[in-house]
């Protein structure tokens, strides 16, 4: 299969884009990535999807990631405003008139801005896999998912969030499992490449933007609230989650109960990365959504 790497400028800074696929008359899909700063390198597992979809696939780490630009001694860069600026940067510089949009985690907060703030054009359906559209909900049931866990690791996690300190090896532990239970497994040397393969960067964006962990949003996005105004957006939209995911079917149902034009695929079994763990099964939903749009 066709890959092809660019840089794109950025400003003063450089884009990492990767193109999987010949150009096509459908319009391609732009993959956005989570975090902030959790690299595209994920999305490779998706790269039949391109031959399934019949479309180009376009992905890329977003600045202060990856093999992008990572100016950390700049974390002020670190917000909402500059990802939209990048992404609209992409398109412009490729010429991307007709676009779907897939955007995990972050990526589909990023959608979400992307869509009610700056009502781009030529945006012809969003795919919002395992996102939200309230930082205030997503803690809520975030922390009701730790509730679950066993009584020193909710100790543990407690007395982080009120003391403010992240840094305790109790903590980590209690942290690391939940991300094992919500998130993904720690990748194994049976792990596909790209997800054992080293993260470049990104701390410094996650912490800037977002926070110290998942369920504590205190960085530039925790305000972030857009429930009621998904309305906006008129065009098709397709919801998918996993039943153990940080995004519950609660934060997946608020998003579809309020999108106009929106249908939900819940994956049995699967947690936030739910195209790593069940991939030809999520390629196959995908494909089939973006072939039913242009019927």
């Amino acid at each position: 299969m066709k890959i092809k790497e660019l840089m794109v400028p950025f400003g003063n800074y450089q884009t990492y884009c990767r193109i999987v696929g010949d150009a096509t008359d459908r319009a391609p899909l732009i993959l956005l990535h989570g975090g902030p700063g959790s690299t595209h390198n994920y999305f490779e597992l998706l790269d039949d999807l391109a031959i399934r979809a019949g479309r180009q696939l376009i992905m890329y780490d977003q600045l202060g990631c990856g093999r992008s630009s990572i100016p950390d001694n700049h974390p002020e860069l670190y917000t909402a405003k500059t990802w939209v600026s990048e992404l609209i940067n992409l398109r412009d510089y490729l010429g991307l008139n007709r676009v779907y949009l897939l955007g995990q985690s972050w990526g589909g907060m990023l959608a979400i801005i992307y869509l009610c703030d700056y009502h781009p054009q030529g945006v012809r359906g969003v795919i919002l896999s395992s996102t939200l559209s309230s930082a205030q909900l997503w803690s809520s049931e975030l922390h009701r998912l730790i509730k679950f866990m066993p009584q020193n690791e909710q100790v543990a996690i407690r007395q982080a969030e009120r003391t403010n300190d992240f840094t305790g090896t109790a903590y980590q532990a209690a942290n690391d499992h939940f991300m094992e239970l919500h998130a993904a497994a720690t990748p194994t040397n049976q792990s596909p490449e790209p997800l054992r393969r080293a993260k470049q960067g990104g701390k410094v964006a996650y912490l800037t933007a977002w926070g110290p962990n998942e369920y504590l949003p205190q960085g530039n996005l925790r305000d972030y609230e857009y429930t009621t105004r998904l309305q906006q957006i008129k065009i098709p939209a397709l919801v998918i989650d996993g039943t153990n995911d940080l995004c519950t079917p609660l934060v997946a149902k608020t998003m579809v109960d309020h999108l106009p034009n929106a249908q939900w695929k819940l994956f049995q079994n699967a947690r936030h990365m739910v195209f790593t763990e069940q991939t030809t099964a999520y390629e196959r939903v995908v494909a089939n959504w973006l072939m039913n749009q242009e019927k």
